[in-house]
């Protein structure tokens, strides 16, 4: 069924930017990325996570830095902003993974404020103003990121690693185990698998593909600011994730679709000022209509009348 979804969504992503604009949809899948990597956490191992924003606005952050200073491509720009975020993800991980359900949810959004102030303080951040003005820079010295189409198929081609690179761990040994363990935790100890070490590897992966969408997203936009790494993104990625279908592969790029959609179709008109009420008109009616996401919901209707 996945193999047939991507045969359409393919085609459709490679012609998308022939009707759409190129920087609207490398928007989409920067934080079609970041759901997904946060789903891995939340969708198969169990942990739900309000910290996030912090790998994101880590990654834009070090990659922006690097663009604007060291002269490096953007390839590897995007590599040492992804390592950073991973790295991060690696000494909070292991913090928090010693902690259980909301717990774990307070010590991450708390090692992300953290994070938010020392970036609010930092030099090189530029504070409220963010670091504007990052170059693209052109791929592997050759392809100008400049041009608006060439940087959306660079995004589609990063996202489409991620996404396999989920799609491998969630189907993978190890991913089973990060299923068993959020089923049942204690069965899973019992069997004698070290869970706290599973969760760990599974918040790092999670933290370095969060921060590979943060490193892209700050070149897609040349700036990175503090918006990245407030909570506020934390609640977002949750709502997109919510919203799309946990659990499911693709549910966190269809809610990443819509909220992105939504944000940017009604900030600019009369509802602007309402935006962040009517997302949590959203977030509440997705829970008690559609606790499944727009994915889930599908798939369970496809299974009861087919």
């Amino acid at each position: 069924m996945n193999k047939k979804i991507l045969l359409i969504l393919l085609p459709l992503a490679l012609l998308a930017p022939l009707v759409l604009y190129p920087v609207f949809l490398a928007k989409v899948l920067c934080f079609a990325l970041f759901a997904c990597a946060f789903n891995l956490l939340l969708g198969f191992a169990g942990l739900l996570s309000f910290g996030h924003a912090a790998f994101l606005g880590t990654g834009g952050y070090v990659t922006g830095w690097l663009m604007i200073n060291s002269g490096l491509t953007p390839e590897l720009a995007i590599v040492a902003g992804t390592i950073a975020g991973g790295l991060l993800g690696a000494v909070y991980g292991a913090l928090a993974v010693k902690r259980e359900g909301i717990y774990f949810a307070m010590v991450t959004l708390a090692l992300a404020q953290l994070t938010f102030f020392l970036y609010v303080q930092a030099p090189f951040t530029h504070g409220e103003d963010g670091m504007q003005g990052i170059p693209r820079g052109a791929l592997f010295g050759l392809i100008d990121l400049s041009d608006n189409m060439v940087m959306y198929y660079f995004v589609l081609a990063i996202f489409c690693f991620g996404f396999w690179l989920i799609n491998r761990t969630v189907h993978s040994p190890f991913g089973q185990v990060l299923k068993a363990i959020r089923e049942n935790e204690s069965r899973a100890i019992s069997l004698g698998y070290d869970v706290n070490r599973y969760k760990w590897l599974a918040f790092v992966i999670s933290a370095a593909l969060a921060s590979l969408a943060g490193a892209t997203k700050s070149l897609v936009f040349e700036l990175a600011s503090l918006t990245d790494v407030h909570w506020h993104m934390s609640g977002e990625v949750v709502l997109m994730t919510l919203v799309g279908g946990v659990g499911t592969l693709f549910g966190p790029l269809v809610g990443a679709g819509f909220v992105v959609t939504m944000q940017n179709y009604l900030s600019g008109g009369e509802l602007g000022n309402y935006i962040h009420i009517i997302m949590g008109a959203v977030f509440v009616i997705c829970v008690l209509s559609f606790r499944s996401g727009i994915v889930g919901q599908l798939a369970k209707f496809k299974r009861d009348n087919f």
